[in-house]
């Protein structure tokens, strides 16, 4: 069905959508206005906008707060993958313009900007001679595009409303540890027989509590941690596990040559860790760099591969 919406400004069907996405994202109309450069007013009617072409109530708002309708959560979750889809597009779309040239500031998580992310990136300044990238290793990416930096790869959900953000993978993470931890080299199949080890935590991730979801029944068990040793370090959790300090659930990627070695156990191999998703994030503009532009979209090509998840 073709929901008819004026024409002009608030007849954008993707401005309209954002609008909405970065009112619920913001918690407030008030608060999502400066992040789109734009009036209290001016986001009330495109809220308004919104609500009159799709002939439903997106939010019930009080003096005091501000809630989703059940229309405004299907909405919501609608939208946000709908203006994914369309930063992927014009990603994919503008990449084909003018020679990349220039200095691109890019931020990189550790584990991967040591490591995996070094070919595409040596791909990308092969294919493009005239720019160079600056590569700054930082986990916590939170201010990194506030501070001059053009683009930011970061594994987790994005949580600032005010950036661009392109889907680039999912991680996925298994459960591991030394053959040395396991009595009898019984390896345990129920996340219950995981409580009795002794544990590691990826504090970016996880601390006290772990949650594993049966690859088939998706059935969800929750298991409660203490760890020995926990770390903001994927590299320090492998090599702690590795020396038999504690079981983990790590990056599949990062494990798979210790787990092929023997060197490393998959422990309880139906029950798996949520997938972390990996985001490519820049900051709204109304053009963009080709040099940025080609970045993202030979990102997005290569980090599939590279973490084994689409």
């Amino acid at each position: 069905m073709t929901i008819a919406i004026p024409a002009g400004a608030a007849g954008d069907r993707i401005l309209l959508l954002e609008t909405f996405v970065r009112i619920v994202e913001a918690g407030s109309l008030s608060a999502a206005a400066p992040l789109l450069g734009a009036t209290q007013p001016t986001i009330s009617r495109r809220l308004r906008a919104l609500e009159d072409a799709l002939g439903v109530q997106l939010l019930q708002r009080s003096t005091h707060a501000m809630r989703l309708t059940t229309d405004g959560e299907r909405c919501y979750d609608r939208a946000r993958t709908l203006l994914a889809d369309w930063a992927a597009f014009e990603v994919d779309m503008g990449g084909a313009g003018a020679e990349p040239e220039g200095l691109l500031r890019v931020a990189v998580p550790h584990a991967f900007g040591q490591d995996k992310f070094v070919a595409p990136l040596a791909d990308f300044l092969h294919a493009h001679p005239k720019t160079s990238v600056e590569w700054l290793l930082m986990d916590d990416v939170a201010d990194a595009l506030s501070k001059g930096i053009d683009c930011a790869i970061q594994v987790g959900e994005p949580t600032d409303p005010s950036v661009v953000a392109v889907r680039l993978a999912e991680v996925r993470r298994t459960v591991v540890a030394s053959p040395s931890l396991l009595t009898g080299g019984l390896v345990p199949d129920e996340p219950e027989k995981l409580a009795a080890l002794p544990w590691l935590a990826l504090r970016t991730y996880y601390r006290t509590e772990l949650a594993l979801t049966h690859v088939r029944t998706r059935e969800s068990r929750k298991l409660a941690l203490r760890p020995r040793v926990s770390t903001d370090s994927l590299y320090a959790l492998r090599a702690a596990a590795l020396r038999g300090l504690g079981a983990c659930a790590a990056s599949a990627w990062l494990v798979a040559d210790d787990i092929a070695r023997g060197d490393l156990v998959q422990l309880a191999p139906d029950w798996q860790p949520a997938p972390l998703p990996t985001w490519i994030t820049y900051p709204h503009a109304p053009h963009y760099p080709s040099r940025l532009l080609r970045f993202v979209a030979a990102m997005r090509d290569a980090v599939p591969g590279i973490v084994g998840s689409s």
